[in-house]
């Protein structure tokens, strides 16, 4: 028996017919809107190319490296050359030593590797708190100061009677190396031309590999000419401590260089002037933008899966040398420096090599230090391969070369992709990536597999996959490299054109300023480069449909989430990289929609604890207090009544007026009337036109039309993420397509 199937009760077929017809095109309704909003992230994805001659460093003529060095000073290039060149000697002693201080400190390999390891985890997670003293202070005196803790713990390493104070010490010689890793590159990238930048940093990576050669030599001869003690390791550290001291004077003496002085002149033919003091970058909404850096993103995850392999090969190296070939420290010490000593060849010509390729095409020398990782694994692997010492150290030897040699990319990849602002921070996460994900890890994994199977092939487990994922995915990320150059470049055009209109017009500057904002969640992006300004005075009212971007658009504007592009500025000041709290002593302050209250606290409770960000004057506190009581005579009431058991028009009052008690110069409003009785929003509306009788600045997301545009000077429409209108509220009730999709989402009512 056949039944008519009904979409009502009681329907009939064509009334069924109806509702699957608009069904049908509902549904075709949303994937149209889906497709759109997936068409705009891919034409965002593929993002901004500018033309090669507006990239900086490529296309350039050729400069010498002499001259490249004449232009910045040698200075600080010999200077930070010889302090990576100290501290390796002092790696080198841990590594080349290791058989001895295991002897004499009675610890397993595993104990053994996590004690040379330990020193690089304490390392790279004192380079954050660096990067952010880096960006606020003198760089050159940081940098002599941290020295000066290094070669102090250095020389306490050659102490120590247990594996807990050698922990002690290699944390110490952590802490103090640490400081160098976002320092001393930064300031080479700012300090020398963009032409000679991969030779500049290839001079100073040179220090790694002739501390490799020399210290091996050194450490081992010092053990050799001490006599059979076997204590005698202790006298390396005590020896290497010396040259470090003389060098914390010398770091001490050198000059600042400007930040970003070359990227500024190549791009806008001179440094920026600014008479406005920029505030300080927040380290987490840097790193946050950082990973929005893809070039940068593949980067620091490439060398962090590298990073399992790098750690643990040397110190396991020394222990299969002395296992398998019952080799001595001096023996060891002078075969390590033989496995070093190609890269020192190498790696002046992959800094030559390198800065050739990126004046032809950035993303050629980024994919060749790709190659070279994926190079190092294989020629690791096949060398391990072989019992014969001496062609086992012939292929580490070439390992090594090609190591160095892609290293000598990191810092120009860096000072290319990303802002001068952030640079400090980018480099500081090399360091974490290395040492934390994959060192710390890779030298544990390593030295169990070796306690349990034998150094080779512990090696033989952890390096290949190391190597060859992290190759692929630096080769990976080098497709991005001409588009984030391009943002950065973009960026300074941007902050050139701001100041000169700042500097033409300082009396209209505007209060709030967005530029080219992107924000996404996660990987779903939501903003596509909005820009609009609000003038000092002025009422601005977002609108758009459900899902638009609007409270998007205010939590990147308020620093609640990091966007991936853009510049937000507030009165000339560029806050994008600032935290939330500073934001509000700058005056901006923000009132979500429905989470402005502690529900459980009272409504004296809830001013009070607003009110301490208005500092320790009572009499200011007490002064505030009663303006607000002035535009909120209800809550005067009810101080204490929990603000949780108030009605929803109160509640919202009460967000007004914590607020208002701020003395903000600029009121971001989200959702005023959301859920509220038309009295209550009427009542409402008089407290905001009010405010703006008084001056203040507002910007107001809103559902209802006719609530927004009733205070409105300025409308913007929002649409996917996107500014579909901007121009006077009354303009925009003659636009009847973007009224009417407003009202159809359900919200203009």
């Amino acid at each position: 028996m056949a039944v008519r199937p009904s979409a009502v009760p009681g329907g009939s077929v064509a009334d069924e017919e109806d509702n699957l017809g608009s069904a049908a095109a509902l549904t075709a309704v949303v994937f149209e809107e889906e497709e759109q909003r997936r068409d705009a992230q891919r034409a965002s994805e593929r993002g901004v190319l500018l033309p090669d001659d507006l990239l900086p460093g490529v296309g350039t003529e050729t400069m010498s490296l002499r001259e490249g060095l004449r232009a910045g000073g040698p200075s600080l290039a010999i200077v930070v050359l010889l302090l990576t060149l100290v501290e390796e000697f002092d790696r080198v002693a841990i590594q080349v030593l290791g058989p001895d201080i295991q002897d004499s400190l009675e610890i397993s390999d595993t104990m053994l590797l996590g004690l040379q390891s330990f020193g690089g985890v304490v390392l790279v997670l004192s380079t954050l708190p660096f990067a952010w003293l880096a960006d606020r202070y003198s760089r050159t005196k940081l940098l002599a100061g941290a020295t000066g803790l290094w070669a102090v713990f250095a020389a306490f390493t050659g102490a120590v009677s247990n594996a807990f104070l050698m922990g002690v010490t290699r944390a110490g010689t952590g802490f103090g190396s640490s400081a160098r890793i976002p320092i001393s590159p930064s300031m080479l990238a700012d300090r020398y031309p963009i032409a000679v930048r991969a030779r500049v940093f290839a001079f100073e990576a040179l220090g790694r590999p002739a501390g490799q050669v020399i210290g091996p030599f050194i450490a081992g001869g010092i053990v050799a000419l001490a006599g059979d003690d076997p204590d005698d390791w202790r006298l390396a550290f005590y020896v290497f401590a010396i040259p470090a001291g003389i060098l914390v004077i010398a770091t001490a003496l050198l000059k600042e260089p400007a930040r970003g002085r070359h990227e500024q002149e190549a791009v806008l033919g001179g440094v920026l002037e600014t008479t406005v003091e920029e505030p300080p970058v927040r380290l987490s909404a840097a790193f946050q933008r950082l990973k929005k850096v893809r070039t940068f993103y593949f980067l620091v995850v490439g060398i962090g899966v590298l990073g399992f392999a790098l750690v643990a090969v040397p110190g396991a190296f020394n222990l299969l040398l002395e296992d398998e070939y019952n080799y001595g420290a001096f023996k060891r010490g002078w075969i390590g420096s033989i496995t070093w000593g190609a890269a020192l060849l190498a790696i002046p010509f992959a800094g030559r090599y390198g800065d050739r390729l990126f004046r032809r095409d950035p993303r050629s020398s980024f994919r060749m230090m790709g190659i070279l990782v994926l190079a190092y694994g294989v020629l690791i692997t096949i060398g391990l391969r072989f019992d014969s010492a001496p062609v086992m150290v012939a292929f580490v030897a070439a390992a090594n070369a090609c190591q160095g040699a892609a290293f000598t990319q990191i810092g120009p990849t860096i000072s290319a992709v990303i802002p001068y602002r952030m640079r400090a921070q980018a480099f500081s996460l090399i360091g974490v990536y290395i040492f934390l994900m994959g060192g710390f890890f890779g030298g544990l994994l390593a030295g169990a597999f070796s306690d349990s199977f034998g150094e080779r092939t512990a090696l033989t487990i952890v390096v290949p996959p190391a190597a060859i994922i992290g190759g692929l995915l630096i080769v990976n990320g080098a497709r991005y490299m001409k588009n984030d150059i391009s943002l950065v470049v973009e960026e300074l055009i941007e902050d050139q054109a701001e100041h000169r209109r700042m500097a033409e017009d300082p009396t209209h500057v505007p209060l709030l300023q967005v530029r080219n904002l992107d924000a996404s969640y996660g990987t779903l992006q939501v903003l596509f480069d909005v820009s609009f300004e609000v003038a000092r005075g002025e009422t601005l009212a977002l609108l758009g449909t459900n899902g638009a971007g609007k409270s998007t658009l205010l939590r990147a504007v308020s620093g609640l989430m990091m966007p991936d592009r853009g510049v937000v500025r507030l009165g000339g000041r560029t806050i994008t990289l600032v935290d939330p709290e500073y934001r509000v002593k700058l005056g901006m302050v923000k009132v979500p929609g429905g989470e402005a209250l502690f529900n459980t606290l009272t409504v004296g409770e809830n001013l009070e604890v607003w009110s301490w960000q208005l500092g320790d004057d009572p009499g200011r506190v007490r002064e505030r207090m009663e303006l607000v009581y002035e535009a909120f005579p209800q809550l005067r009431d009810r101080l204490d009544q929990r603000a949780g058991s108030m009605s929803g028009g109160q509640q919202q009052m009460l967000a007004l007026a914590k607020a208002v008690l701020l003395e903000p110069e600029i009121l971001l409003i989200d959702e005023l009337s959301l859920g509220l009785a038309p009295l209550v929003v009427s009542e409402l509306l008089g407290v905001v036109e009010g405010l703006k009788a008084q001056g203040l600045t507002m910007v107001i997301v809103e559902q209802s039309v006719n609530v927004a545009l009733a205070v409105a000077d300025r409308a913007i429409f929002m649409e996917r993420g996107r500014i579909r209108f901007e121009g006077p509220a009354q303009e925009l009730l003659e636009r009847d397509d973007l009224l009417r999709a407003v009202f159809l989402s359900g919200e203009g009512a």
